[in-house]
């Protein structure tokens, strides 16, 4: 469909016969006519269509979580990239995995964060919130999103309920462990974290922040 706007020459194109039938494609015409006379143009109309679908599948929350996923792989150990996926697979995924991440609110996140928490999992509850938090850090800084959510939801889960984590009292035994983990071969993150341990005694979290 040839048509004049803003003083220039443009198509419009309406389909491919016969997977646009000629009916079809007079109601399109007849609806582009309609969008000119209200100062619309319909090729600018139909470009932002086709980015906006574009966008809702490179954008949506399982979208951006996959694409940030990938780019620490390299980084995590099998394991624990088996966890991370396997939390938001379970409990994320289905309800807010379609989503443009940017529309997901505080209130859309809680309600997920609350179906973990009734089945009594209050522990992976917390994880999945924390893991959610990485991922929007990621999806700030690539544009995909302006806020986290989760930053608003302190104190909105009931707290995980703390372990009493077993020591080591024994010298020989401490001994032994301290050979061990010096003996590490696996990942350089680890064995520098190994080493560095016994001369800050603070927890793993605080020694890998």
């Amino acid at each position: 469909m040839n048509y004049r706007f803003g003083g220039k020459q443009k198509t419009l194109a309406l389909g491919v016969y016969p997977e646009v039938s000629l009916k079809e494609a007079r109601e399109q015409r007849d609806e582009a006519r309609k969008r000119i006379r209200n100062d619309i143009d319909p090729q600018e109309l139909k470009k932002a269509a086709q980015t906006a679908q574009v966008e809702a599948v490179t954008h949506s929350f399982e979208a951006v979580v996959l694409e940030w996923f990938t780019k620490n792989t390299d980084v995590w150990t099998q394991g624990h990239a088996r966890t991370i996926i396997r939390r938001l697979e379970l409990n994320v995924f289905p309800w807010l995995g379609a989503r443009p991440i940017a529309s997901i609110k505080a209130p859309d996140l809680l309600a997920v964060l609350r179906r973990v928490e009734e089945r009594g999992a209050r522990e992976t509850a917390h994880r999945v919130k924390q893991i959610c938090g990485q991922v929007y850090r990621y999806a700030i800084a690539t544009g995909r999103a302006e806020i986290d959510p989760g930053a608003g939801l302190h104190g909105a889960l009931a707290p995980a309920k703390s372990k009493r984590m077993a020591t080591i009292t024994d010298p020989q035994k401490i001994g032994a462990l301290l050979w061990a983990m010096d003996g590490y071969e696996g990942r350089l993150i680890t064995r520098c974290a190994l080493r560095l341990a016994p001369l800050v005694f603070v927890r793993p979290g605080e020694l890998y922040s």
